[in-house]
C-alpha cells in the first residue's frame, strides 16, 4: 500500500459533539433518515449465504431487509414485508427458504428473486397483475466479499462513492477470506461512541495496556483523513509481529502482503457503520447498528484463509481472544461515556492532537445531518 502526501491535522477549533447528538431520540430519527436510509451500509459477508435459499435479516430502525442467495447463486435483497397487507414476512434473524418465500398471513408466495408467484383468491380481482406486486427490491453491491445495501430511493453510484478504497486493500485479497468466528455485543451507548472510540488510540496506553505493548499509539500515520473513509496504520513494537495473545503471528502471513506491511496493522472506518482492521495474517471487521439513542449492537468477525480455518496447525483463536478482550474494554468505556454525556454538567471540549480523525468524522457526520 502506497501512501500519498497527507494533510492529517486537527481541524482548528474542533471539539466534541453536543449532548443531544448522543441522547436525543429526535436526532436518532434524523440519523436513520439522513444516514442509514440514505447511504451504503455494510450488512455482512457474502460467504454467510453459501446455498440457494439461505437468508439473513437486517433490521435498522423501522426497516427490515431480507438478504438471500437465489437459485442462480446471486445475492439479492428485498424489504421484509408482504405486498398484500404489509405484514413482515421473516421473524428469525436467519434461515433457509426451500424454493420460495411465503407470507404467513394470507399465503402470498414470492420467488427468491422477489417476484409474486402465488396470491390465493386474487384471480377474481379486476386488473390485478402479479407483476405489479413483487417484493420491493433493495439495491445491493458486493465489495471485497462484503455485502452493502442502500435504502435510498435514489442511491449513489457505489463505485463512485467507494472510489477512495476500491482496490486499496488488494494485498489482503479479502474476498477470498472466510469467517472463522463472529461475536455479537450489546453496548449501552450511542452508536457514534463506538465509531469514535475506534478512530483514535489516544486511550490505548490507559485502557488497553496489552494492545499498547504490541503497537505504540504514536507510531502510525493516517492516509484517509476526510470524508466517509478514515484511517491509516500503526507499526508493531520491536519483537511483536501481530495482534494476538502472544504478540506473535497466529498463522502464516497472507500471501499478498508486502514486506512493508508485515509490520503494520491498518484501521479504517467506513461511514456509517463499518470498521475494518487489516493484520498481516487476518482481517477483522465490525458492523455497528443503532438500537435506540443510547444503545447499539456491534457485530465483530474474524476472517482467515479457508485452509487456516480447516487446519489444526494454527491458532486463529489467539486473535479472537485478544480482540474480544479489547472489544469489551472499548464497549465498557463507551458505556461510561454515554452515562457521563447524559449529565447536565457535560459540555463539549476540545479534541487533542491525537483525535484528528474524530474531528473529521464529526465534520462529515454534521454535513449530512444539517
Amino acid at each position: 500500500m502506497t501512501f500519498k502526501k497527507t494533510a492529517d491535522t486537527l481541524i482548528k477549533g474542533a471539539h466534541t459533539l453536543d449532548r443531544d447528538y448522543y441522547t436525543s431520540k429526535k436526532i436518532l430519527s434524523q440519523e436513520y433518515e439522513n444516514i442509514f436510509f440514505n447511504h451504503w451500509i455494510c450488512a455482512g459477508r457474502e460467504s454467510e449465504l453459501s446455498k440457494a435459499g439461505q437468508y439473513k435479516i437486517i433490521n435498522i430502525g423501522s426497516e427490515s431487509i431480507i438478504i438471500l442467495k437465489n437459485h442462480n447463486n446471486k445475492i439479492r435483497s428485498h424489504y421484509n414485508l408482504c405486498r398484500h397487507r404489509g405484514t413482515r414476512i421473516c421473524e428469525k434473524p436467519n434461515g433457509k427458504f426451500s424454493k420460495s418465500i411465503q407470507c404467513g398471513y394470507h399465503g402470498w408466495v414470492y420467488s427468491l428473486d422477489g417476484n409474486l408467484i402465488g396470491s390465493p383468491h386474487m384471480d377474481t380481482i379486476q386488473n390485478f397483475n402479479k407483476t405489479d406486486y413483487g417484493l420491493h427490491p433493495v439495491p445491493l453491491q458486493v465489495w471485497e466479499g462484503f455485502i452493502f445495501i442502500n435504502l435510498s430511493e435514489n442511491p449513489t453510484d457505489f463505485k463512485k462513492s467507494f472510489a477512495p478504497i476500491i482496490g486499496r486493500f488488494k494485498q489482503w485479497n479479502i474476498s477470498e477470506l472466510y469467517t472463522f468466528e463472529k461475536k455479537i455485543y450489546k453496548v449501552k451507548g450511542n452508536w457514534k461512541l463506538v465509531i469514535q472510540n475506534y478512530c483514535e488510540c489516544y486511550h490505548c496506553p490507559i485502557l488497553h495496556p496489552d494492545l499498547a505493548a504490541i503497537h505504540n499509539y504514536m507510531s502510525g500515520k493516517n492516509d484517509l483523513f476526510e470524508g466517509a473513509f478514515l484511517g491509516g496504520y500503526m507499526e508493531f513494537n520491536k519483537n511483536k509481529n501481530s495482534i494476538t495473545e502472544s504478540g506473535e503471528l497466529c498463522c502464516p502471513i497472507l500471501p499478498g502482503i508486502t514486506n512493508e506491511n508485515e509490520n503494520r496493522v491498518y484501521y479504517y472506518s467506513i461511514f456509517p457503520n463499518m470498521l475494518l482492521s487489516l493484520h498481516p495474517e487476518y482481517v477483522m471487521f465490525h458492523t455497528v447498528w443503532p438500537e435506540g439513542n443510547n444503545r447499539c449492537i456491534v457485530e465483530c468477525s474474524w476472517l482467515f484463509n479457508k485452509h487456516i480455518i480447516s487446519s489444526n496447525k494454527y491458532q486463529p483463536q489467539d486473535a479472537v481472544k485478544f480482540w474480544d478482550m479489547t472489544n469489551k474494554q472499548d464497549w465498557h468505556i463507551s458505556e461510561l461515556s454515554q452515562l457521563g454525556i447524559q449529565s447536565k454538567m457535560y459540555s463539549p471540549s476540545p479534541y487533542s492532537g491525537q483525535e484528528s480523525l474524530l474531528a473529521a468524522f464529526d465534520k462529515y457526520y454534521l454535513s449530512i445531518m444539517n
